[in-house]
């Protein structure tokens, strides 16, 4: 027999087996996100740099993040959870949710005054009240979503919840906030400055002094029941300079910026 046919049959297991090996890698690299909905479009981003660099794609779960701790805690599948705040981070981490070790501070925001565009600004925050008016205050929900959580701290350390509260509406995410006044239901509206600089119909009239509130700090961290070399693969990445750069871009802090 040629010594070319000998070889090809040896070594036809062995390619194989690592064809079968790259399929599972390239499996592997296939990964669920749960994310806050502020991170849509930066987080869209990110997503196209992981197929560009592993041929993998990202199924992004945008939702307020007390929703989504909630559907993990229930059993809900995925990989990756990066949450607006550190407190439903911390229920999870608590409940034995998140990988161990795998937590890392990924971003910051801040809060703004937004109405829809072409209204006059910028706005005294004393006059916010007077403002306002009789119309509505869209803000998310105060009790559960971080956004709103903030927004309602900020409020109150400005001494301008008691005034407002009568008129506030409550949205299930902070981008559910934004289209609020996105679209003319609501004249203002408080968000993340993220939020403003991803839709053209509104206009940033003040942005809430940082002391005013919690700091916001976007936590991620690999989830207990994915994959873990993925994930792990997937927040270094998202720690790297071609990720720091899109989140700069869409008006996010790295938490490691000064």
């Amino acid at each position: 027999m040629p010594l070319v046919s000998r070889l090809g049959r040896r070594l036809r297991p062995l390619l194989a087996a690592a064809c079968a090996c790259a399929g599972m890698q390239a499996a592997a690299q296939d990964l669920t996100v749960h994310a806050a909905a502020s991170l849509g479009g930066a987080l869209d981003e990110v997503a196209t740099l992981w197929e560009d660099q592993t041929g993998g794609t990202l199924t992004l779960v945008y939702a307020g993040s007390s929703a989504l701790a909630r559907q993990i805690a229930a059993g809900a599948p995925g990989d990756v959870f990066v949450s607006a705040n550190t407190a439903w981070m911390d229920v999870l981490e608590e409940g034995g949710q998140l990988r161990a070790g795998s937590r890392v501070d990924l971003l910051t925001n801040s809060l703004v005054v937004i109405a829809p565009a072409g209204a006059p600004a910028p706005l005294d925050l004393a006059a916010l009240p007077e403002r306002l008016g009789a119309g509505r205050l869209a803000l998310a929900l105060t009790e559960a979503v971080p956004a709103g959580i903030y927004a309602r701290q900020a409020l109150t350390t400005l001494g301008l919840w008691e005034a407002v509260a009568p008129q506030v509406v409550e949205a299930d995410n902070v981008r559910a906030a934004l289209a609020l006044v996105a679209s003319g239901a609501a004249p203002l509206g408080i968000v993340y400055a993220t939020d403003a600089i991803a839709e053209p119909r509104v206009a940033v009239l003040a942005e809430l002094p940082a002391g005013s509130h919690d700091p916001i700090l976007y936590p991620a961290a690999a989830l207990a029941q994915g994959d873990g070399e993925g994930a792990a693969a997937l927040l270094a990445l998202m720690q790297g300079a071609a990720a720091a750069e899109v989140f700069r871009r869409h008006g996010f802090g790295c938490a490691g910026d000064d």
